[in-house]
């Protein structure tokens, strides 16, 4: 095989880093188990893909060239009706779900050259992503000069109920704490990465979404069906016992059950938004180059009675 045919082959790692939280392996192979009744789960991608492009209607701006990690199709075809649409995802099984140019690569390693696309956009994947600092790096340099990253992911306290009742039922029956829900990042740490990353008019924002479920069981068994479930590489390998989960749902019911026996799961969204540096951009103000100073403005303020 020649170097140039090497260099189209979808790029993963052969084995996790040292520094890995995640498996991405493991969370490719749930995408492509999941894949062929995603339809059926997809309520939050579809739910915040909407909320993406209606984020973009308020951008007067054109995009000729654009990359769709995960968003619902029927959103990308609304707004998207000409120009090149490019859609990526670590599960081949996932893309057939999609129409048009596709192409299986991970968002740890882009497969595509610097300045590619006007517009990248990600919905509800970099939540999965040990090395994020660098995977916003390689989306700032695939955009265009003045081009434009939008981006929702799973972050704050997402999941906080099922995280609470899972370590007061291990701490029940076994005496310790093990990891069943992924850490994530939170609003402040969003936004420092992206200014790392080197995007320009950095912009973080941060919803809360609440759904509730009969009890903690359907709710897990949604999360699967999500892909959704632990990709931690530290995870107990093991089944959870039968007697742990019961625990957990007991647990789960007892302090967060409203009067109808219903649970509520909260999901917080991280919105991103962030452009590739352009020499007409708006830029900040240097130090000092105020019109007014503090003490003048103040001092124009009326006395208090």
């Amino acid at each position: 095989m020649t170097q140039k045919e090497n260099e189209k082959k979808p790029q993963f790692r052969s084995a996790p880093q040292e520094a890995d939280i995640f498996n991405r392996r493991t969370i490719r192979l749930r995408r492509d188990l999941i894949a062929s009744r995603f339809d059926h789960h997809d309520f939050l991608v579809t739910e915040i893909s909407k909320r993406l492009v209606d984020n973009l209607k308020d951008i007067k701006r054109t995009f000729n060239t654009v990359l769709d990690i995960n968003l619902s199709d029927t959103q990308i075809k609304s707004m998207f009706n000409n120009g090149l649409v490019i859609n990526q995802d670590l599960s081949s099984r996932m893309l057939t779900r999609k129409k048009g140019l596709s192409v299986q690569a991970d968002e740890e390693y882009f497969p595509f050259k610097n300045k590619s696309f006007d517009l990248i956009l990600s919905c509800l994947t970099l939540h999965w992503i040990n090395d994020l600092p660098g995977s916003l790096s390689q989306i700032l340099h695939s955009l265009k000069p003045d081009g434009l990253f939008l981006a929702a992911l799973i972050g704050g306290e997402t999941l906080r109920e099922l995280r609470n009742a899972l370590m007061k039922a291990d701490i029940d029956i076994r005496g310790g704490i093990s990891p069943h829900v992924s850490p994530f990042v939170d609003v402040r740490d969003a936004g420092t990465l992206m200014q790392r990353a080197g995007f320009a008019l950095p912009v973080v924002s941060t919803e809360r979404i609440i759904v509730t479920y009969p009890d903690a069981f359907a709710l897990m068994k949604e999360l699967k069906a999500m892909g959704e479930n632990n990709g931690l590489l530290k995870r107990d390998k093991g089944l959870s016992s039968k007697r742990l989960m019961m625990k957990a749902a007991e647990y789960y019911h007892d302090i967060y059950g409203d009067e109808g026996g219903r649970i509520p799961a909260t999901f917080d969204i991280l919105y991103l938004q962030g452009w590739a540096p352009h020499e007409n951009q708006q830029k900040p103000l240097k130090p000092g180059s105020a019109g007014m100073s503090l003490k003048d403005a103040l001092g124009a303020m009326p006395p208090k009675s």
